[in-house]
């Protein structure tokens, strides 16, 4: 009986390092790819020439989820070294609160950022909450790791017209800042005739040392942090232009010469961008 015990667990553990081996070997693969798919996308970097259409490229990240930093490394390269011709790259990066129970408070997730996916999932008609969760001009979503992916969906998109956003600082104190917005030939605004505008502070040049959860032991890298967004106004589909003044809060502990500020105006029912535009402050002094 005890031999057949023996046999039997022997048997066990062989079965479970083998799946564990082909596990590793799958993740490997995987690596390996997406490696080779990031470097043809830095080499790949058209001259910075010629007219780019703003496209947003939102990506729903946590610092508790294993599978999110590749996604990140990609919205890094497509913030920095914007890539796709035609395109202009605006990005955010918005973290969800829901993987915080995992071990890890990711210092940088936001219930807001999860009830804006949420309203994503409802609006793409089916069950797409996850992360890494990318998604362009409000329109196409996919795991955020997927390079080819992303290079179709922006290049896509940009070839779409889109309103003319500008961003203008008025006036900075030492802990708010005045920005106008204006936004010039809107097109024809879908479903119920209503949008949003919507400006958003982001930071570059974040990181983390993450001591628990998924990532712990990594040292995570950030780009385009969505620090803050709100909705500042609202138009209608009668509207081809619109100017609005608005007071932004700059918290202390985020460092000026790696914000942006970013507005765009989404479709409230259909949620696609029909404009966006983004600026840094580093110039401010």
């Amino acid at each position: 009986m005890k031999v057949r015990m023996t046999i039997f667990l022997t048997l066990c553990a062989l079965i479970v390092a083998f799946f564990i081996l082909i596990k590793r070997e799958a993740e490997a693969r995987a690596e390996a790819a997406f490696t080779k798919e990031m470097e043809e996308l830095k080499s790949s970097a058209p001259e910075p020439t010629g007219e780019r259409v703003p496209v947003l490229v939102e990506l729903f990240t946590s610092e508790g989820c294993s599978s999110c930093p590749p996604a990140d490394a990609l919205l890094m390269q497509l913030d920095q070294a914007q890539p796709i011709a035609g395109a202009e790259v605006i990005a955010l990066s918005e973290h969800v609160d829901y993987w915080n129970y995992l071990g890890w408070a990711d210092p940088y997730s936001s219930r807001i950022f999860s009830q804006r996916q949420e309203n994503y999932s409802n609006a793409f008609g089916g069950d797409k909450l996850y992360t890494p969760q990318m998604v362009v001009d409000g329109q196409r979503e996919f795991v955020g790791s997927r390079v080819g992916e992303a290079k179709e969906a922006i290049a896509k998109a940009a070839k779409t017209a889109k309103a003319t956003v500008r961003i203008t600082p008025m006036q900075q104190g030492a802990e708010d800042l005045s920005i106008k917005v204006e936004v010039e030939n809107l097109p024809n605004v879908s479903g119920n005739g209503k949008a949003d505008v919507i400006l958003a502070v982001t930071e570059n040049n974040l990181s983390s040392t993450v001591s628990r959860g998924e990532n712990s032991g990594r040292k995570l890298q950030h780009a385009a942090v969505t620090r803050w967004l709100n909705t500042i106004a609202n138009v209608a589909t009668s509207d081809k232009t619109f100017s609005t003044t608005y007071s932004v809060k700059i918290d202390k502990n985020w460092k000026r010469d790696n914000l942006k500020v970013v507005a765009f105006v989404q479709e409230r029912s259909s949620r696609r961008i029909i404009g966006a535009g983004a600026i840094k402050l580093n110039w401010l002094g």
